[in-house]
């Protein structure tokens, strides 16, 4: 599930990996140590020795900590976007599918590492210092906007049932990071219902 933080790979010697295993090592260390304890807090010398690289080969592939956050949000952006697609697809109709959005967050909520939006977290931490990183996260936040108003469409629902819908989503989340329960998922699908069955009967 996208909201997870990858875990941790097992140390191997540095000049044993390719490139690509170890861009796949370095991302996946950022991942879990980014997303558990925040972008300030960890040092790229800690994310080497989580991934089993050289520091030299490190700054190789990512010259600089912005860049491997921007990575690690790409990342979970096309994981998240995954998720989502499955999601949607194994509903029974479209009303289903849009339902389907809440309860991948309450899997999402119930995982023991779950810290709230990545994305979110990190706009917070760099998002007025990093364009790179802002428009990462407008990138993600728009696009999941695209995807409910897809669903609303194929519901035949009007286009303004999806911002609402979007919103009680992002919601969810800062509220389920806040509390630390999974409540919140449930509560928006019950609003959700709500507006879905208003907008198709309106």
């Amino acid at each position: 599930m996208t909201g997870t933080a990858t875990s941790r790979t097992p140390a191997a010697r540095p000049g044993a990996l390719t490139e690509e295993a170890a861009r796949e090592r370095i991302i996946a260390a950022a991942d879990e140590l980014f997303y558990g304890r925040g972008v300030q807090n960890t040092g790229m010398d800690e994310i080497r020795g989580a991934a089993g690289v050289s520091l030299k080969r490190l700054y190789q592939l990512f010259p600089s900590k912005e860049a491997l956050v921007e990575q690690m949000l790409l990342e979970r952006h096309r994981a998240w976007t995954e998720g989502m697609e499955v999601a949607a697809a194994g509903a029974p109709d479209a009303v289903g599918a849009l339902l389907a959005i809440y309860d991948y967050l309450a899997g999402w909520f119930r995982q023991e590492n779950f810290r709230g939006c990545a994305f979110i977290n990190c706009f917070g931490e760099m998002g007025s210092t990093s364009p790179r990183i802002a428009a990462v996260v407008r990138r993600h936040k728009s696009d999941f906007q695209e995807f409910v108003a897809r669903l609303v469409s194929d519901a035949g629902a009007p286009p303004s049932l999806a911002p609402q819908l979007a919103l009680l989503a992002e919601g969810a989340q800062t509220t389920a990071a806040i509390a630390g329960t999974d409540e919140s998922a449930g509560q928006a699908r019950n609003a959700a219902q709500t507006l879905i069955r208003v907008a198709l009967t309106a």
